[in-house]
């Protein structure tokens, strides 16, 4: 008895008039009926218990025809009970997808006036709640229901946020309970949130291409607005070809229509590179598409110059051959755009065709060609690209009075710099007139301060080195005679050991003396010390496997020690590729770099490129050094550790691997 009267008594807070709650039905005014609702019944009700909810709620409505079921009653529970977000029975049903139950309750309760049409906290119908957990089953009985008593009133029913149950299940990507929805009614496909965005748009969001074939193929007024004035083509270029091209059968004019910064879905779909859908929209859009230039004065087709897409710039460049002459904001041509972003793909692709070779010495409104823009941004393949076409002008001067060859001067990186200089001086760029005499060499202040810093540890290391190389040759594998001979000194492998231990110990002592020198000095051939030293230090590294590996050849017989090797070596090469990545994938290619040493010899700018770039051919002098020593060191370990792998799986030396 105590129970029921507490249910009876435990009544919502009335609401304020600005709430939610306040506007969601004039029954929830009598706060009577708004009463917490019963514990078994949200169970039962969350369970989909069809007849024990029945047995709960018809206690008052003629329970006398449920009292057969020998269900014992709970208390007094009513319909219009409440959960704490103000959920009735119907919500909870139907956010469990309780169809049977949904449909029971209306024909038991459909007396109650508002029933299909009640409000939750969020102002969510039972439809709302359905449609966003996607039980199609419950969509359907509602929206049938619903036709019967409020025809459209309840689809068009918008929550809190301004969602209708169609903006929940397009946004969820639930395709059938999209289907269900605009077949029973096609205006909420042209509503709009609170957020501006349409039900199409959040379908093509959600990846659903069932949601986007149901609204497009049933709702020829629907809205494809989006968020910042986008629409849902916009979109789709990001989700699937076969979306898009649904979009621009349904509505081509999309195509056209640009964003808040005056983007048109081909400029998304340049950026994301997928050609396949550019050619659809090329195919399908408006002709004027193509030409469109966003809020910055950028074409689609400088887009993907700029991304480095060379697939769509060929695709676009197919279609309309006549887009090439667009220009940017900043009057530059898409090879000005590829150049400045470092595209060598674009650039050669512009390279190979006849048809576009007037861009390459076009010159942009500050009188930059993309030549200019390739050495200011740092892109040595770049560079390396346009100059081999034997088309582009190295001597064209911009706005500043300035050649491509007098950007080097900014550029931030050491290995960027010599670089240029070396590919630049390679197809006889020259600099600017001007007195020598007051030409300020190139300096990396970075990395002469970091040269400063490491030549300690450097030198640390050195000694280390000396001092392993040291103690092995006084502790000779195989130890000492009677008459103070080494043991092993008539074995090959012996010998191999003293001459590298020997190397070994004279090159880590040379790399001491040159970075205590450097260090000391401060003068301009510091760096050139500091570039010597490095070279010797991975000489003797490399020296002192190769002694440690003879030193246990000429002592042990067991093939898994020389096996180890092998793992030395793999360890050696991830070494150098991380040596070779901290320089510089792109340098110049061999041929380049012949042209820049004869050029170095014979052209007549060469004084004011050397007191301009003093050190640039030290560091192709340096480059190649240490190219050949890792050459000559892999041949050696190759050398040594092929027999040793080979001899497992063969009977004779015939028929042995290379070492390399």
């Amino acid at each position: 008895m105590a129970r029921q009267q507490q249910q009876q008594h435990i009544q919502l807070a009335p609401p304020s008039s600005g709430s939610p709650a306040a506007n969601s039905s004039p029954n929830d005014a009598d706060g009577a009926r708004l009463v917490q609702m019963c514990p078994s019944l949200y169970r039962t009700a969350y369970g989909g218990r069809t007849e024990e909810v029945m047995a709960l709620l018809l206690q008052r409505h003629g329970a006398e025809r449920y009292q057969s079921t020998g269900i014992v009653q709970h208390g007094q529970c009513d319909i219009l009970e409440v959960s704490a977000e103000r959920n009735t029975v119907l919500h909870v049903a139907a956010e469990q997808g309780h169809d049977e139950l949904i449909l029971e309750l209306y024909l038991r309760f459909r007396e109650e006036q508002g029933l299909l049409s009640r409000r939750n906290s969020s102002l969510d119908t039972p439809l709302h709640c359905a449609a966003r957990a996607g039980h199609v089953r419950a969509v359907a009985v509602l929206v049938q229901l619903a036709g019967q008593d409020f025809g459209e009133s309840i689809l068009g029913c918008k929550n809190e946020a301004g969602d209708t149950a169609l903006h929940l299940a397009a946004r969820h990507g639930h395709g059938d309970a999209v289907e269900v929805l605009v077949s029973a009614a096609a205006g909420p496909a042209g509503e709009l949130n609170n957020a501006g965005v349409s039900p199409l748009y959040l379908a093509v969001m959600s990846g659903s291409v069932q949601a986007v074939r149901a609204i497009v193929s049933t709702c020829s007024e629907a809205s494809a607005v989006g968020p910042s004035s986008q629409n849902a083509l916009h979109a789709a270029v990001f989700q699937s070809s076969e979306m898009v091209e649904m979009l621009l059968e349904w509505r081509p004019a999309l195509a056209d229509e640009v964003d808040s910064g005056g983007s048109s879905p081909l400029h998304f779909a340049a950026s994301d590179g997928d050609r396949k859908i550019v050619e659809a929209i090329l195919r399908a859009g408006p002709p004027g598409t193509v030409y469109r230039k966003d809020s910055g004065g950028l074409s689609a087709l400088h887009v993907a110059a700029r991304m480095g897409h060379d697939s769509v710039v060929k695709a676009v460049l197919r279609s309309c051959p006549d887009a090439a002459e667009l220009r940017g904001g900043d009057g530059g041509t898409f090879v000005h755009a590829a150049a400045r972003a470092k595209r060598s793909k674009v650039v050669s692709l512009a390279v190979k065709n006849p048809v576009l070779h007037g861009l390459l010495d076009a010159q942009d409104r500050d009188g930059n060609t993309p030549l200019h823009l390739a050495v200011g941004a740092g892109a040595p393949g770049v560079v390396e690209t346009l100059l081999w076409v034997g088309k582009v002008r190295t001597d064209v001067l911009n706005n500043l009075g300035r050649t491509a060859f007098d950007l080097v001067v900014g550029s931030t990186s050491f290995f960027t710099m010599v670089k240029l200089v070396v590919t630049l001086v390679a197809f006889k760029a020259q600099l600017r007139p001007q007195r020598h005499d007051r030409l300020t060499p190139w300096s990396d202040h970075y990395i002469l301060e970091k040269m400063g810093k490491t030549s300690d540890s450097l030198a640390v290391v050195a000694v280390l080195i000396a001092t392993a190389a040291f103690t092995a040759g006084f502790n000779v594998p195989g130890g000492y005679g009677d008459t103070g001979e080494a043991n092993l000194a008539k074995k090959p492998a012996f010998k191999a050991f003293v001459f590298l231990d020997t190397v070994a110990v004279a090159t880590s002592m040379a790399a001491v003396f040159l970075l205590v020198y450097g260090k000391v000095s401060r003068s301009a051939s510091s760096w050139k010390s500091f570039a010597l030293a490095l070279q010797l230090m991975w000489v003797s590294l490399v020296t002192l496997f190769l002694a440690f590996y003879a030193a246990l050849v000429a002592v042990v017989t067991t093939r898994a020690v020389r096996y180890g090797f092998v793992v030395v070596l793999a360890c050696m090469f991830v070494l150098q590729l991380r040596i070779g990545a901290w320089i510089g994938t792109d340098w110049p290619t061999i041929c380049t770099i012949w042209r820049f040493i004869w050029q170095r010899c014979h052209s007549k700018g060469r004084h004011g490129i050397k007191r301009l770039y003093p050190l640039v051919c030290a560091s192709v002098v340096h480059h190649f050094l240490f190219a050949a020593i890792s050459f000559i060191s892999f041949f050696c370990f190759g050398a040594f550790t092929g027999p040793a792998v080979a001899s497992p799986f063969t009977s004779s030396p015939a028929s042995a691997p290379s070492p390399l």
